[in-house]
């Protein structure tokens, strides 16, 4: 053994740093977890494979540095080689592991199939610059020898391999670049140091061995960040391919060159070529793959995208573009298609009190039902909100006992985490007119639908053909009812309300009445509906109490002792400020406040009544009174009107028309009513006496104000002016303000009776006191008549 060179002892030192780094590299691993942490060990164990590989050749070649026999080098050469590529192609291998660097293992061979397309390329084109004829190193053109070809093999793979994740590795890239150039340094020292030793060249040897070290940190300090996120940056078939054809064209460029030049293509250069030729073959067979894969991906997707694009994500159900898919399709021979139209009967108030889960909740439960109860061929669909829909393989008949079933299994309780929930449905049945007439089977579901709501919900309706005729007519009402009011079609007329006995006309109730020139005589009861699912009862209700107050003031400017009623739809009492508009009116036109009479329907106490009462006091605190419209057909009790600020009771028509108990008797329920209202401090008006023998019993009764029929239907105002004109008399004197209602008098036992207001009304309970002061031998007549209803 010589003693060694200072180029030798340099690369020596240099090679014992690479231990560091090694160690860096192990440290990190452990720190790291999953597949992070496999790929730093990995890195870790290449790293220390080269640099135990490089440390032994180096210390081996100070024995041989004086060896006469060469063919000792090359051998011991070749060894290093071997076990610095392995330890190399661990370190790339560890690379395409890191985060980042490739999405999935077939991902990563394709990578390493990119990158040994380039090295081949580099492979041969470098084979054709160092060989005859070219020779472009000269004189220092190496000799050939094992180590150095293999080291170069796997330094253009690596070469190639960085270019590649350079291009393709997904973001932030910088960290596997970095790792990858590193790796790259790492290869050149493994061709480095092996070429060194078999050609006995200090210089290279040391060149290998400054070279491992700063690879190795260079690794080392990039895997500490590895762990960073990554984000995917596109698909693969979606990059640039571009680098394929690069490499094939710098070859055939090499290879003509090398053929005109005089020169041959021996087995260095064919085992290039081969191996670009097989690298591009896998590339493609991988890229094929791909493509097959990705295509079925994109079927699947498409085909989930179609489904969800047809199904109710709530439910489950089809939506209403899957039931419009399922009714295009063919129909199946000798069985009728027939759909079944679905509603939730107040689904509405579920979502305002309970809130939208609880709604959503009962939705799916919904859903389950009707899934649980289909037959094989059914579809169900959720049109929308709490509409649904269910197309069936039957006969309108089988379609009616399928919805009277289904309407019952909805109708049940539906629990959810904030109790139960109460619904009823109505369901309505439609027949196909036509095989694929899609559109006008769910019209006429929709229109039976429709029907079962207004005859009182919770029903099945079969679609029947003048409903065409009814929705036409509805149509031209709503059109023609917008431009009603600017065409001058409207018109109001008074129904006199007069003092009982003497028949004294003290009051009028303003009527709507509308006269169109095509449709003729429009009745009250069929476009007022209309005009409330419109939204135009807002517009008329304005336009009624503007007249109604505009003709009052001329009456009471002309001396006339009157007031006028003007009825008030819910919605128009559950408008915004609708109290100063009532107010900017009886400003506008100068009436005493209290001459205007807001009458509102009993059935608007089924509403909210806390809100219902605060609605009613803003009204009453403009001074005008409030009129109870219609009691005795709706769902309010007796009871109720300690609660209600309102100052007059309309006695329903229903219950003035009761058969009398005997001759000369009042009805019991009017005089039940007229007493109770009375006591507390109502003003009591019976509505719809159409007979003197009515007549005899509201007076009976001892109500003291009237109207209906026998004392004259709705008339111009000119017509009601004449009559007023007729019964005023000189000395006549104008009512005084209205006073305050008198406190309710000491609760006395009383006994509660359950009565019947007639066939098809609703039950009503009254509360009949005890106290003497109500017996029936009291002249209740005797009561003095507040003078704000205009008696004299």
């Amino acid at each position: 053994m010589h003693s060694p060179s200072g180029v030798e002892l340099a690369g020596l030192a240099s090679l014992m740093v690479a231990v560091p780094a090694v160690a860096l590299l192990g440290n990190s691993g452990r720190r790291h977890t999953g597949a992070a942490r496999n790929a730093h060990l990995l890195l870790a164990a290449g790293g220390a494979t080269a640099t135990a590989a490089a440390l032994a050749g180096l210390i081996s070649a100070l024995f041989l540095a004086h060896d006469p026999m060469p063919h000792h080098r090359q051998t011991l050469g070749q060894a290093v080689a071997v076990a610095m590529a392995i330890g190399t192609f661990m370190l790339l291998v560890g690379t395409l592991m890191l985060p980042g660097a490739a999405e999935s293992r077939r991902a990563a061979l394709r990578h390493l199939l990119d990158g040994l397309i380039l090295a081949a390329a580099m492979w041969f084109v470098g084979w054709i610059l160092v060989t005859e004829p070219t020779r472009l190193l000269r004189g220092l053109t190496p000799m050939g020898c094992g180590s150095l070809l293999l080291g170069a093999g796997v330094a253009a793979v690596a070469i190639g391999l960085t270019a590649v994740l350079a291009m393709h590795a997904h973001r932030p890239r910088n960290v596997t670049v970095r790792v990858a150039a590193g790796v790259s340094l790492v290869a050149v020292t493994a061709t480095a140091l092996p070429a060194g030793i078999c050609q006995g060249s200090p210089v290279l040897v040391c060149l290998g061995a400054a070279l491992l070290p700063v690879g190795l940190f260079v690794v080392a300090r990039a895997v500490e960040s590895a762990d960073r996120p990554v984000t995917v940056s596109g698909d693969i078939i979606q990059r640039n391919t571009g680098y394929a054809f690069v490499p094939m064209a710098a070859m055939v460029i090499a290879g003509t060159y090398h053929l005109l030049a005089g020169g041959e293509f021996g087995g260095f250069g064919f085992i290039g070529a081969s191996v670009e030729g097989f690298a591009l073959v896998g590339r493609q067979y991988l890229a094929l793959g791909d493509v097959k894969s990705y295509t079925l991906q994109l079927r699947q997707r498409e085909a989930h995208f179609r489904e969800l694009a047809h199904t109710d994500p709530l439910t489950g159900l089809a939506n209403r573009r899957g039931l419009v898919r399922a009714l295009r399709e063919p129909a199946v021979r000798h069985r009728p298609r027939t759909l079944v139209g679905l509603d939730l009967d107040g689904f509405k108030n579920v979502n305002d009190m309970r809130g939208h889960d609880v709604g959503d909740a009962v939705l799916a439960e919904v859903g389950e039902r009707l899934r649980a109860n289909l037959r094989e061929g059914d579809v169900a669909a959720r049109l929308g909100g709490d509409e649904f829909a269910v197309l069936m393989w039957a006969t309108p008949e089988e379609a009616m006992t399928a919805g009277k079933r289904l309407l019952a299994v909805l109708c049940e309780p539906y629990e959810t985490e904030d109790g139960s929930v109460f619904l009823s449905a109505s369901v309505g049945v439609a027949g196909s007119p036509a095989p694929g007439d899609t559109g006008e089977l769910m019209r006429d579901a929709d229109l039976a639908l429709r029907y079962a709501k207004q005859r009182g919900k919770n029903r099945v309706e079969r679609y029947q053909k003048h409903y065409d005729e009814l929705l036409r007519r509805h149509s031209v009402l709503e059109n023609e009812l917008r431009h009603a009011i600017e065409r001058r079609q409207l018109r109001l007329v008074f129904q006199p309300v007069v003092a009982l006995p003497s028949v004294r006309p003290v009051g009028a109730e303003a009527l709507l009445r509308w006269h169109h020139p095509d449709l003729g005589a429009v009745r009250p009861d069929e476009f007022i509906p209309v005009a409330e699912e419109s939204g135009l009862i807002g517009m008329l209700g304005s336009w009624v109490l503007d007249q109604a107050c505009a003709q009052l003031a001329r009456w009471l400017a002309t001396g006339h002792d009157v007031w006028v009623s003007v009825n008030l739809s819910p919605k128009e009492l559950h408008a915004a400020d609708y109290a100063g508009q009532v107010a900017a009116v009886l400003e506008k036109y100068g009436v005493p406040p209290q001459r205007l009479v807001l009458e509102v329907t009993e059935h608007a106490v089924a509403t909210d009544m806390d809100e219902l009462i605060r609605r009613l006091v803003e009204l009453r605190s403009t001074g005008v009174r409030i009129a109870l419209d219609d009691f005795g057909a709706g769902y309010s009790s007796l009871g109720q009107l300690r609660n209600l600020p309102v100052d007059i009771l309309k006695i329903d028509h229903a219950l003035v028309a009761e058969p009398e108990s005997r001759t000369g008797t009042a009805a019991p329920l009017v005089d039940v009513v007229v007493r109770l209202g009375h006591r507390l401090g109502l003003e009591v008006l019976a509505e719809g006496i159409g007979t003197s023998a009515q007549r005899e019993i509201v007076e009976e009764a001892g109500c003291r104000l009237g109207q209906g029929s026998l004392f004259g239907w709705g008339v111009p105002a000119e017509h009601l002016e004449a009559q007023l004109r007729t019964v005023r008399t000189p000395g006549s004197r104008p009512a005084p303000q209205p006073r305050n209602r008198p406190a309710a008098a000491p609760s006395a036992p009383a006994r509660s009776q359950i009565v019947m207001l007639g066939p098809g009304m609703r039950q009503v309970r009254a509360v009949l006191p005890t106290d003497p002061a109500f017996s029936g031998d009291q002249d209740v007549r005797s009561v003095d008549a507040p003078r704000e209803m205009g008696q004299s």
